[in-house]
């Protein structure tokens, strides 16, 4: 994953109100493809999907690729191996990983069986990340979980992300591929006669451009093997959201200095700017062909290939007026983290509640372990869901958001048909129900009736100010049909 950084200025000068603002506001430029904008369309109604964040670096139980990246964020600190006081030496210490990467466990059927239990609709994999290894069959590099230098490359599931997809796709999910844009191993971006200095190509490719079409070009072949070779795949994930074409006017404010202000105390300049033009208006063309419709993410670009943008371990404080989708960590970090300590199913639930009620997704990472397990709390999280979800998903698939989206404990959706559904979501400890609940800002059409999702019989009702109040009955308030979330269905509103 990338982390999102603003000058040292503006970030200090700016109240977290106006951050969260400025964070949510982002530009989106609409799709103008048929195909890609009924496949948006669809995505927007399965509204709960899976994210994977897995590779050796599992095996160290460290923030995915970081470590290898010479930037002085604490979340860049080498904690593992036997050589983190020599970064040269720590970095062949952990491209050496690949030889011990045997996750002899691995059974993809059983993520995707529960994952379609919990509710979930769509998965997104990691089949490369910044560091450059490929949890695929790739033809363009040795730095990948087939090669016969890893220890899992003679395994008959070793290409990873083809029995991943095969999969979830035997349980009717939808497949897509996290893809990194930067590759810190190729040499084509950190070439090895320079020291890398950030996250950024070391050198500059308008001075090599021969060196940086090379990384060009590998890097479309290894999005078009993924869209070629491993069956229909529906989303394309990028991240790295630095390496884009960069005009100008940034390139000169950066070397004229305008960022000093971003410098650590020792002068190290946290956040260069850097042009890395890898022509993504000709990469999706060429996906598309292979691919019609799919849905490109371009993270954290601007501009026309960012199909839905992505808030990142966030959920936005109102709705927003875009297809966007909230990637949640669900435990520990987003790669494997021993001993992780899981959200709560009432702190999952509800937000995934209010995420929907403000018309977006929600992408929940597990990050497998180095044997290639999901640990206990990621399957007992997914259990808590799917029990919710068989009784109230009607009121979350294929639903739009309900103004005022939001109020006090009450979030709501509605449906092309006419239903709404309020859901209530319950205080921590709340596990009977109240006498009665008034469900704010609209009120039933006459003689609509109102249910509560899991209890077949119709409520009674009276109007409340612009809202109105369910009477609940005793054997009902004991015995909840769901837990932490009780939805109300009203067939049609006034």
């Amino acid at each position: 994953m990338k982390k999102l950084f603003l000058p040292f200025f503006l970030f200090a000068s700016l109240s977290s109100t106006y951050c969260q603002a400025l964070l949510e506001d982002e530009r989106y430029v609409p799709e103008t493809d048929p195909l890609v904008l009924q496949k948006l369309k669809q995505w927007q109604d399965i509204k709960f999907g899976l994210l994977m964040h897995w590779g050796p670096y599992s095996q160290w139980g460290i923030v995915e690729s970081w470590s290898i990246c010479p930037e002085d964020y604490g979340w860049c600190e080498r904690t593992k191996g036997s050589h983190a006081d020599n970064y040269m030496d720590y970095k062949k210490e952990y491209e050496g990983l690949k030889e011990t990467f045997n996750p002899v466990k691995f059974n993809p059927a059983k993520w995707a069986e529960a994952a379609k239990d919990a509710g979930m609709r769509y998965m997104i994999f990691t089949t490369k990340h910044h560091d450059g290894f490929s949890m695929f069959d790739s033809k363009y590099t040795d730095y990948k979980v087939t090669d016969e230098g890893c220890a899992f490359s003679s395994h008959p599931k070793a290409n990873i992300t083809k029995e991943i997809f095969e999969a979830f796709r035997a349980e009717d999910l939808w497949v897509g591929a996290y893809f990194s844009k930067p590759d810190w191993h190729h040499e084509a971006y950190w070439d090895p006669y320079w020291p890398p200095f950030d996250r950024n190509v070391n050198y500059d490719p308008a001075l090599y451009p021969e060196k940086w079409e090379t990384f060009v070009q590998f890097t479309h072949n290894q999005l078009l093997e993924l869209l070629t070779d491993y069956g229909a795949v529906d989303i394309i994930w990028l991240d790295g959201g630095w390496v884009k074409k960069r005009d100008q006017h940034n390139l000169e404010e950066n070397y004229a200095g305008k960022f000093s202000e971003n410098k650590g105390s020792n002068g190290f300049i946290k956040h260069r700017i850097v042009s890395q033009d890898i022509r993504m208006d000709e990469l999706v063309a060429k996906a598309r062909e292979k691919q019609p419709g799919l849905i490109v993410v371009d993270r954290a670009v601007y501009g026309k290939n960012q199909n839905y943008l992505t808030p990142e371990n966030r959920v936005p404080e109102k709705e927003l007026p875009y297809p966007w989708e909230s990637c949640i960590i669900s435990g520990g970090g987003w790669s494997y983290t021993p001993d992780a300590t899981y959200m709560s199913g009432r702190e999952g639930i509800q937000m995934l509640v209010d995420i929907v009620a403000k018309g977006g997704n929600l992408l929940l990472n597990i990050a497998p372990s180095p044997e290639g397990e999901w640990q206990e709390g990621a399957y007992q999280l997914l259990e808590e869901f799917g029990a919710w979800m068989d009784v109230n998903g009607e009121g979350i698939y294929n639903s739009r958001p309900l103004p005022p989206y939001k109020s006090g404990n009450i979030c709501m959706t509605q449906q092309d048909n006419g239903n709404a559904y309020f859901f209530y979501l319950a205080e921590a400890g709340e596990q009977a129900m109240p006498a009665r609940i008034t469900l704010p800002a609209h009120q039933p059409a006459k003689g609509s009736t109102v249910t509560l999702l899991g209890h077949d019989k119709p409520l009674d009702w009276s109007p409340e100010g612009e809202g109105f109040t369910v009477s609940l009955p005793k054997a009902l308030q004991a015995n909840p049909p769901a837990s932490y979330v009780w939805t109300f269905k009203v067939g049609q509103l006034r």
